[in-house]
Formats: structure tokens, C-alpha cells, sequence
């Protein structure tokens, strides 16, 4: 029987917002910027394009454990037409990107053929 990671082991968290045009790359990077503003974030690239497990254009919102409570919060509420996908990081992306997944607005599905899952 594997062990998946501990709550403990939750270093940080990714939020990703997704959207399919330029009219959403505008509307992400308003919203990363608002949030920027707010909370202690680093902010990504703006993809154009699927990258890694994502089958839709992307930004990428990293922040600590302790940011969680507040910035999903708000995400929630200021998302506006973008749908959100979030997760931990534990240092097991298979785990991440499969266990710990939360959405926001529509869920999607991933591509997680890079990641190993854990062994049996």
C-alpha cells in the first residue's frame, strides 16, 4: 500500500487560471494583478498555448500554506469568468495534480501522463 503525502508536507500551492482567448489573457492578468496587490503571490507566465498537464491556456498564481485561507477566498469571488485549478505542492505531482485538486468554475481534465504515479 503506498503512503500519499501528509497535510504536513504541503509546502506551497499553485492556483492556475485558465482561459481559451485573448479577451481572457486580459481578464487573468487583471486578476492576477488585483491579486498581486493583495496577497503575497508570485505571479507566472501568461501561456498561450496547453502547457504540461493543462489542456488550456494558463497562468500560473504561486503562494505559501498561509495564503491559502485568504487568497482562495477571494478567488472565489473575483475569478470573474475564469475557472481556476488548484493545488498543493508536496513534492509528489502525481499526488498533486490527481488527490489534492481543487476547482474553481469548470474542472477540466489533465493531462498527467508526465507525472509517475506512486508505486503500488
Amino acid at each position: 500500500m503506498s503512503t500519499l503525502p501528509s497535510y504536513k508536507s504541503i509546502k506551497a500551492f499553485h492556483a492556475h487560471l485558465y482561459y481559451q482567448d485573448e479577451a481572457g489573457v486580459e481578464i487573468a492578468k487583471q486578476v492576477a494583478e488585483q491579486a498581486s496587490e493583495l496577497f503575497d503571490i508570485r505571479v507566472g507566465r501568461f501561456h498561450q498555448k496547453p502547457v504540461g498537464p493543462h489542456p488550456v491556456w494558463s497562468c500560473q498564481l504561486s503562494f505559501t500554506a498561509e495564503t491559502f485561507g485568504k487568497i482562495i477566498p477571494w478567488l472565489m469571488l473575483n475569478r470573474q469568468s475564469l475557472d481556476v485549478f488548484v493545488h498543493p505542492i508536496t513534492g509528489d505531482e502525481y499526488v498533486d495534480h490527481t488527490q489534492g485538486v481543487s476547482w474553481l468554475g469548470k474542472s477540466y481534465e489533465l493531462d498527467i501522463s508526465q507525472f509517475m504515479p506512486p508505486s503500488e
